[in-house]
């Protein structure tokens, strides 16, 4: 209220009240652009996809770009003739994966130290070990990926651009806290779509590909079965197994709660949550893969382009075929998932190292408060740019990473499947039959891939 005039003509002054001022112009803006702000942020942190955790983030993880390249490889090689090994390939990494989150969530332990409480030292120390390098390795084929991409898009130098992507990750990493950073990591994962968008810039033959998704038209040769083991290998690897673990016990922690075993109460909502996390995360990178495989099959196959290095390689090679827009779509792919692969691999490394030195460890962590785990983080993902500037060809760095992954794989695969399955570990909270079955033939699988590799060489 404002001034008001008395019967006998003087003025009176009352209180005023301050929500009956009205706001300058300017100001009713700020407002309002305030509250559309803030109501929209509200929107994203109730959104679905900000509720997915371990699971979607780890699902992504897998389509780096070095998967990318693999996948695109397949496509262009040999057209639809491989959709199959997608549709197969997904129970299976599926189970394992849920059993990695299983472990993590109901010990409130990460993999590399259930590992260390249950088996011989030696197992650990043999696995990290080889772990270490094959991420290096992979890091630096994916930086390198990015690089060019980056290059392709913007013009400027590779290895520029590479140093600035992986300046951005690591300062991400390193200084932004856990329950922050997870939270875009979330949103990079839509990046995956920009592969079901190339899918509406070319023609799809429906029929070919529906008949040689269920019953292929495929020829076992030794070309063939090379490429079957790279995808499977790509598909199913070591890193992810630490990583999901890990991300388990960080959101855990970040909700101030324990392991299942000492926290039985809410057992039946997490097992449920960690399942559909994981095979919705899972069906997730598996779809996009299989899109990958079906546009490079439907546009650099079709052209009569059958040798894919890189992903790089492959968008480049989508311009003059398919045009800017599905180039833009799958090189727009290449650089989110590497902005999500990268962290993912480095920090793979790090719990894995930090677990099995009981050092002090987690990305919620302060970097004065675990030093030697980012330590890791930066020793890795810095060698893995430094590749960039050595003799080592990237795609060399790609294939020794399959080879030492496909040795670490099939042991860590039996590991995890004995863990997952002990009452002296699990309490009752043991991996279903179903689970249990699904990845002894996930190991059955990868340790002939692992075989083939070596003997197709």
């Amino acid at each position: 209220m404002g001034a008001q005039r008395t019967r006998g003509g003087s003025d009176r002054v009352d209180a005023v009240d301050a929500d009956d001022v009205p706001l300058p112009a300017s100001s009713r803006g700020i407002a309002r652009l305030a509250a559309i702000g803030g109501s929209a942020w509200a929107r994203l942190k109730h959104h679905p996809v900000a509720r997915l955790g371990p699971g979607l983030i780890t699902g992504v993880a897998d389509d780096d770009p070095s998967g990318i390249a693999t996948y695109s490889q397949a496509g262009a090689q040999f057209g639809t003739s491989l959709l199959w090994t997608m549709p197969l390939a997904f129970p299976l990494m599926a189970a394992v994966q849920s059993m990695c989150g299983r472990i993590g969530r109901v010990t409130g332990r990460g993999l590399a130290a259930n590992i260390r409480a249950a088996f011989p030292p030696v197992v650990l120390q043999g696995v990290v070990a080889l772990l270490l390098i094959a991420n290096t390795l992979n890091i630096g084929a994916d930086v390198a990926a990015m690089g060019e991409v980056g290059e392709l898009v913007t013009g400027f130098d590779r290895h520029a651009m590479a140093i600035i992507f992986v300046t951005s990750t690591l300062l991400l990493q390193i200084f932004v806290p856990y329950h922050r950073y997870v939270f875009f990591l979330k949103w990079l994962t839509l990046s995956l779509l920009a592969y079901a968008g190339v899918l509406f810039t070319v023609h799809v033959p429906w029929p070919e590909v529906l008949r040689n998704t269920v019953w292929p038209e495929f020829q076992l040769t030794a070309d063939a079965a090379a490429v079957v083991v790279g995808v499977f290998g790509t598909t199913i690897s070591p890193y992810l197994f630490f990583w999901q673990a890990s991300e388990e016990v960080e959101d855990m922690l970040a909700q101030g709660k324990t392991g299942l075993v000492s926290d039985p109460a809410v057992a039946p909502q997490e097992l449920r949550r960690i399942q559909w996390d994981t095979w919705s995360g899972m069906f997730y990178s598996d779809i996009t893969a299989y899109f990958i495989i079906l546009a490079t099959a439907v546009t650099l196959h079709a052209a009569g382009i059958t040798n894919i290095e890189t992903a790089a390689q492959a968008a480049g090679a989508l311009r003059p075929l398919a045009g800017e827009f599905a180039f833009g779509l799958f090189a727009t792919g290449i650089v989110g998932v590497g902005l999500i692969g990268v962290p993912v691999l480095a920090g793979s490394s790090a719990y894995a190292l930090a677990e099995a030195m009981g050092w002090n460890e987690g990305l919620e962590q302060k970097a004065g408060d675990a030093r030697a785990f980012y330590g890791v983080i930066a020793v890795s993902v810095i060698a893995g740019l430094l590749i960039q500037f050595s003799s080592i060809s990237p795609m060399k760095a790609l294939f020794w990473s399959a080879v030492i992954n496909g040795i670490v794989a099939v042991p860590l695969m039996v590991v995890i499947i004995l863990l997952a399955s002990r009452r002296s570990v699990m309490g009752a909270y043991v991996s279903g039959r179903s689970t249990i079955v699904l990845g002894w033939i996930a190991t059955f699988v990868m340790g002939l891939a692992a075989i083939l590799m070596f003997v197709l060489r």
